[in-house]
């Protein structure tokens, strides 16, 4: 079942429960259902029928109309929406805020910094992954991307703690889930070190990301940034 027909079915549900089915038995032709979601009588048909098959509606066909009562599977999935619109609406935060920078050259330096093994063992524990030795380098062009990119750092971040050796010191690393191009899961990381301003951002993921995406110096690319709940 694809998300969309998810969407259509969670809508149908909200028109019953509209007409009072979510808390009896409601008494509804399918022409009339049509009418108020604006679409053919064929296709409410049909979506009832998905909906029965779901076991999200219980109903009963009469010759007047279709005896229709919302099934607590139903009920269960108009909570989980009520839940999420509350969500949003209440949060502190957006759930994600999405960058997209130009692919360069850096560097170098991130193999360096990402393989130290105490940052390498906090990347594994909070984040779930083993970073790739080195980041990919996303120069920010654009005044919504920078001021996106500013908003960001006052939002929570999974913190790798830094440490000392007896050469040096190497910060706290903040680190933001993030899926890459919609198609890998990584993350976004600040202040691994402070060679660049901060119209550049850096991301790391369990792969060569250059690799897995065929990205070269110019390619454009979108980062999706995940907010903390």
């Amino acid at each position: 079942m694809t998300e969309k027909h998810e969407w259509q079915h969670i809508h149908t549900l909200l028109k019953l429960a509209e007409m009072g089915a979510h808390k009896r038995i409601a008494k509804i032709s399918t022409e009339y259902l049509a009418e108020k979601m604006g679409i053919s009588q064929q296709t409410a048909s049909r979506y009832l029928i998905e909906l029965e098959r779901k076991r999200w509606i219980h109903r009963t066909i009469t010759p007047e109309g279709s005896l229709i009562k919302i099934a607590s599977l139903g009920i269960t999935a108009i909570e989980k929406l009520y839940s999420y619109l509350r969500f949003l609406i209440e949060a502190a935060y957006p759930p994600s805020v999405t960058l997209e920078g130009t692919v360069f050259e850096g560097l170098g330096e991130g193999a360096y910094y990402i393989s130290k093994d105490f940052y390498k063992k906090q990347f594994i524990e909070k984040l779930g992954f083993e970073p790739y030795p080195g980041t990919l380098n996303l120069k920010l062009t654009t005044e919504y991307d920078l001021k996106t990119r500013a908003e960001l750092e006052t939002y929570p971040a999974v913190e790798v703690q830094g440490f000392r050796n007896e050469n040096r010191t190497f910060g706290l690393v903040k680190c933001y889930p993030a899926t890459i191009d919609n198609k890998v899961k990584g993350a976004l990381i600040s202040a691994l070190r402070s060679h660049y301003d901060v119209s550049v951002v850096e991301v790391i993921a369990p792969v060569c990301l250059r690799k897995q995406l065929k990205l070269k110096d110019g390619h454009k690319v979108k980062v999706e940034v995940f907010t903390l709940p």
